[in-house]
C-alpha cells in the first residue's frame, strides 16, 4: 500500500497569504505632488487655455486633452513639488510684517492645573 502525499504541508499552515497586488503604481511621497502642462509646437486652444495652471498629479487632466484637435499631440507635463507657486507670506516677499500694533491680550497661562 502506498502513502498518500498530503495536498499541503506543515509549511503551508503558518506562511502569511499574499495579497494581491493591482497594477504596479508608483507610490507617490508627496501629496501635493503638481504638475502643469506645457503646450507643444502646434498645440490646440485648450492646452494654451491650461498652460501654467497647476493640478495636483492626481487631479491633472490626462494628454492629449479631450479636446485635443491636433493630430500628434506634443505636450507634456512639468513636474512640481507643491500646487502652489510663488511667494505666498508678506515676509517671502520683503515687506514688513508687524502692521499689527495692538498689545498681545493672549494669557501666558493655559487651562491645564501644570500650566499655571
Amino acid at each position: 500500500m502506498a502513502a498518500k502525499t498530503p495536498l499541503w504541508s506543515v509549511g503551508d499552515l503558518f506562511k502569511k497569504k499574499r495579497q494581491a497586488t493591482p497594477e504596479k503604481q508608483r507610490p507617490q511621497a508627496n501629496p501635493y505632488h503638481a504638475v502643469s502642462i506645457i503646450p507643444g509646437k502646434s498645440a490646440c486652444g485648450a492646452a494654451f487655455r491650461l498652460a501654467g495652471e497647476r493640478f495636483l498629479s492626481k487631479d491633472a487632466p490626462r494628454l492629449p486633452l479631450p479636446s485635443c484637435d491636433i493630430a500628434h499631440c506634443e505636450c507634456r507635463f512639468k513636474h512640481h513639488n507643491d500646487r502652489r507657486a510663488g511667494p505666498r507670506r508678506r515676509s517671502d516677499q520683503g515687506l514688513f510684517t508687524g502692521l499689527w500694533q495692538q498689545p498681545e491680550r493672549r494669557r501666558s497661562s493655559g487651562r491645564r492645573e501644570s500650566d499655571r
